[in-house]
């Protein structure tokens, strides 16, 4: 049996960091875990070739070897998604579909040939199985919860590690926390799922044995789920590790606010080699938590919060949303503000959607106010549903925190903020991988000397090189995030967001 791994192309997202790809000489953020670890589950005689779309193009000889066709994908891919179907059916090769995409609208799939959905670990046993007897059904649904000591080692054999930025591997599924806006709960559930400490070790070792160096992200829907086993048995394993390696990676991972409550489990992430992790703020507008059941991030000063993060040597991403029914006229001026003094230089800032599956989705569609289904885009470039606030004016305040955050003089504010306030740990040779010094000089031309933030650029350049100097390489590269975000934000659309959206 020969099976072809597809992972459909992503669209420009600030999550893509496509235009910083450039620089770096790689071609995509992340490889596919997903399907590396769905690779891993099939048997061992059959071919297996993945074809990344974001690194490769498909072509109809990829397609036309294969006797069955494995696709996965997020909802933002679904266009793509979509394309590569109607190809496979053209040529006659049959499709087996799953993940986030197909598991939430497998309805619109119905010429689909088999629909392997929810976590694979269960279904996808199901569906060999019967493939191996000779009657594959078209769907296969299992809403429990996967013991993740089930979960195989990902086979990274399959990709050429050279064309990604960073790796990724995954300790946990779920989240304690149930917000109005967010889907993980429905498709991982509340109580989260780890796996053994051997396994999360074994994966890294065999990252470690490809060769790879450098970033590795945890991609947990909130890391600190189960703080307990992180800090008796996780941390203290991956503190060894990477100890007894001379700490060949460095990690960064999601995580809720009240990481900030916990000096000790900072303390053991920063020595275990975490340098970043992404918190979903939301808003400085207290009322929007309360309407959301945001709760993690109710009665608390939650600039101090971030503050403290940075101060451990933890550098904090943040995800901001406007949009809610309770945000007041002042909501774009008050995030613009907390984002400034924060310090937070990779803010990514989004419309509110409302996303099949989650209870945003249930309570519009309840009050007649659901316009749509979401893009699943990070940048939310939609409306799906009526808000509260006239359209008008919320995608006008929308585009100006945009346009606010990302110029050129408040973004390399921000850097400087956040280089004073960041207190790292580790900052080892992993930090200068193969490229380093091509980027550095594809920055100084691209800019500081073509781009119109060069006084900017050139004013970071020295008061890193002075002030700072082994934040040298980081400096550089949110410069060149900052070019990277600046054109995602020049990309989108905001006419066709107002009225495309039919509000």
């Amino acid at each position: 049996m020969k099976i072809l791994l597809i992972y459909p192309y992503n669209p420009d997202t600030f999550w893509s960091f496509r235009y910083a790809m450039k620089f770096i000489d790689r071609k995509a953020s992340f490889p596919p875990l997903g399907l590396l670890t769905v690779a891993a589950m099939l048997p061992a005689t059959w071919g297996k070739k993945l074809v990344d779309m974001n690194v490769q193009p498909l072509a109809d000889t990829d397609l036309l070897w294969a006797d069955y066709v494995f696709i996965s994908a997020m909802t933002i891919q679904r266009e793509s998604a979509d394309e590569v179907i109607v190809r496979c059916q053209q040529l006659g090769v049959k499709i087996v579909a799953g993940g986030p995409l197909f598991t939430t609208y497998h309805q619109d799939y119905a010429a689909v040939d088999h629909l392997v959905l929810g976590e694979g670990e269960l279904t996808l046993p199901a569906f060999l199985a019967d493939l191996k007897n000779g009657h594959p059904k078209h769907l296969y649904i299992n809403e429990q919860r996967t013991d993740l000591k089930d979960s195989p080692v990902p086979i990274w054999d399959l990709i050429n590690v050279r064309d990604y930025a960073a790796m990724n591997v995954q300790y946990s599924r779920g989240c304690p926390f149930d917000c109005e806006f967010c889907d993980i709960t429905a498709l991982f559930g509340r109580k989260p799922r780890t796996k053994e400490v051997k396994q999360l070790l074994a994966e890294l070792e065999s990252l470690y044995i490809s060769g790879w160096r450098g970033a590795v992200f945890l991609v947990d829907d909130n890391f600190i789920g189960d703080r307990g086993k992180l800090k008796k048995e996780l941390l203290p394993a991956l503190l060894s590790w990477m100890t007894a390696k001379q700490y060949p990676f460095y990690f960064y991972t999601e995580a809720s606010i009240d990481l900030a409550d916990d000096p000790e489990l900072m303390e053991q992430m920063v020595r275990a080699g975490f340098e970043e992790v992404f918190i979903g703020i939301e808003t400085p507008h207290e009322a929007s938590h309360t309407e959301s059941g945001k709760v993690q991030n109710k009665n608390r000063d939650l600039l101090t919060s971030v503050q403290r993060i940075q101060r451990a040597g933890l550098q904090v991403h943040g995800g901001f949303i406007v949009g809610f029914d309770s945000d007041p006229p002042a909501i774009f001026d008050k995030q613009i503000s907390f984002i400034q003094e924060s310090g937070i230089v990779t803010a990514m800032v989004g419309l509110l959607s409302a996303m099949r599956g989650t209870r945003l989705y249930q309570r519009m569609e309840q009050e007649g106010r659901l316009i749509s289904e979401s893009s699943g885009s990070n940048m939310c470039a939609d409306l799906n549903f009526v808000p509260i606030m006239e359209p008008d004016i919320l995608i006008g305040g929308f585009r100006s925190i945009l346009d606010t955050i990302y110029l050129p003089k408040n973004y390399y504010q921000r850097v400087i903020r956040l280089l004073t306030e960041y207190r790292p740990l580790h900052l080892g040779k992993y930090h200068l991988q193969p490229g380093y010094i091509g980027a550095l000089l594809k920055a100084i031309l691209f800019l500081g000397v073509i781009g119109r933030e060069r006084f900017h650029f050139w004013k970071l350049f020295f008061w890193s090189l002075i002030k700072r100097p082994r934040l040298f390489p980081l400096a550089i590269t949110y410069a060149v995030y900052g070019f990277h975000f600046r054109k995602v934000a020049e990309k989108i659309n905001y006419d066709s967001m107002l009225h495309g959206s039919g509000v």
